[in-house]
């Protein structure tokens, strides 16, 4: 185990470097939360697809093959698809606001403040996407060194947040672009052919599970099915983590073919993912929680030195999403709900960012399970912004109004299903959407449109007309 040991701590101290390097470029607020909106094809493309393949995506995804086999792909999968839809038909324009967070967007949009309501619902899907990477630290410290669930949380939390205070989104960037290539090398070359060929490839894990289910892609549900595309593939359309990271991109063509090369990737984890939990299960069928599967799988099958790499992928995972995640927070904190409009003062943003990680470490520390940690995340967030944000790009008519009472409504609504019925009830993305629609055309339809003037500026935003001194010093 020396060398695995020394494979995670290299791995570690290169994170913390990282930052320190990424403190000194990181200047003003548009270094420290967007990297300048200067970053290209590769880093960008790479920086995409470590944010969202974070520790729900590898360790839950290879838990869920575990579960269900191959159909176990279909969570990553949504991912996939909303990143190529979101990159497809909404990066340009995105681009082209220069704004910092998707509640500026809704405020140009509409007019007037809906900050407040939108940034708290924002805030709490951020905060849980964080928890869910932070809780999966747990597993790879257990693994390396035996530790509690706590204190693998702490320490793993505690590295993240180290280095996302230090550089923002510099040092995020550049960390990621290490833990793509590192998860790139453990999970896609490493684990997954070595996992299949112990196996006996797919023919010897049909002999050992007897199970023509495992190879059933429609094996874990339709209604789970439909679920995931609806919560995962909205979810990458509108979540401020995701759209932060299409604001780094120094051009409107970067962010499009860029983020459509990232959501391919995706596409090809997320069958990676489970057909190694699907090996796991022919392999070792006696473990009780699909969630351990993934450590199960590197302690038992990966030899000395190798086994270290693919930790350190799965770490990689992990830390990729959760710092992305947790400066996502800090901008919607900052800007959205305390709403300090400068561009030079990093230490409050550096505040935010420290306060929400230890919050987030604490939350981490109670909960078990990360899958239901990102449900409820992607529910709220969904369920509450999807209609006024989508609405806002597509429909002209849509008011301030009716994005107001649709977002309230459908938050609530997500809310109620998951505390009264279950965190895993398909009812509660089914209708807090249908409420969240059906209240924004309603109420836009009976309220005044919006003030030409408003369109006017959005229009001139849309244009790339308007630069991003307008909103900061509005």
């Amino acid at each position: 185990m020396a060398l695995d040991y020394a494979v995670i701590a290299a791995y570690v101290l290169g994170m913390i470097g990282m930052g320190w390097w990424g403190m000194r470029r990181a200047t003003s607020k548009s270094e420290y939360l967007v990297a300048g909106r200067r970053l290209g094809f590769g880093m960008y493309s790479g920086t995409m697809s470590a944010v969202v393949l974070g520790g729900a995506s590898t360790i839950g995804g290879v838990g869920l093959g575990y579960k269900y086999g191959i159909s176990g792909a279909w969570m990553v999968f949504a991912i996939g698809l909303g990143i190529l839809l979101l990159s497809a038909l909404f990066a340009r324009r995105i681009v082209k606001l220069k704004v910092y967070t998707v509640s500026q967007m809704l405020d140009l949009r509409y007019g007037g403040n809906s900050s407040l309501i939108s940034g708290l619902v924002m805030a709490a899907y951020t905060l849980m996407l964080t928890v869910t990477s932070t809780i999966a630290y747990s597993t790879i410290f257990n693994v390396l060194f035996g530790l509690p669930k706590s204190v693998g949380v702490i320490i793993g939390g505690s590295i993240v947040v180290l280095y996302s205070v230090l550089g923002g989104m510099w040092s995020i960037t550049l960390t990621d672009i290490v833990q793509f290539v590192v998860k790139t090398i453990g999970i896609l070359f490493l684990l997954l052919p070595i996992s299949l060929a112990t196996a006996g490839g797919f023919d010897g894990i049909q002999q050992r599970l007897n199970d023509p289910a495992v190879f059933d892609v429609g094996n874990i549900g339709v209604s789970t099915i439909i679920t995931y595309l609806l919560i995962y593939v909205f979810g990458l359309l509108i979540g401020q983590d995701i759209w932060q990271r299409v604001f780094t991109a120094k051009s409107p063509e970067v962010a499009t073919w860029g983020g459509i090369t990232s959501g391919l990737y995706c596409l090809v984890y997320a069958v990676a993912g489970a057909v190694i939990g699907l090996a796991g299960k022919a392999l070792y069928p006696n473990i009780a929680n699909k969630d351990e599967a993934f450590a199960t799988i590197v302690e038992n099958l990966l030899p000395t030195g190798v086994r270290g790499l693919v930790l350190a992928a799965a770490l990689a995972a992990m830390m990729s999403t959760s710092s992305g995640a947790l400066i996502a927070c800090a901008t919607v904190a900052s800007n959205d709900i305390w709403r300090r409009r400068t561009d030079s003062d990093v230490h409050n943003n550096r505040m935010f960012t420290l306060a929400i990680g230890v919050v987030a470490i604490g939350i981490a520390v109670a909960l078990n399970d990360v899958v239901a940690a990102l449900t409820v995340a992607y529910n709220i967030l969904v369920g509450g912004l999807l209609v006024a944000i989508i609405g806002g790009l597509v429909w002209k008519r849509g008011t301030r109004a009716g994005a107001m009472v649709s977002m309230a409504l459908g938050s609530l609504t997500a809310i109620g299903f998951m505390v009264f019925v279950d965190v895993y009830a398909n009812e509660a993305i089914y209708y807090s959407l249908g409420a969240s629609l059906v209240t924004y055309v309603a109420v836009s339809l009976a309220t005044p449109a919006t003030d030409p003037a408003v369109l006017a500026q959005w229009d001139r935003r849309v244009a790339g007309e308007a630069s991003e001194e307008e909103l900061v010093n509005a």
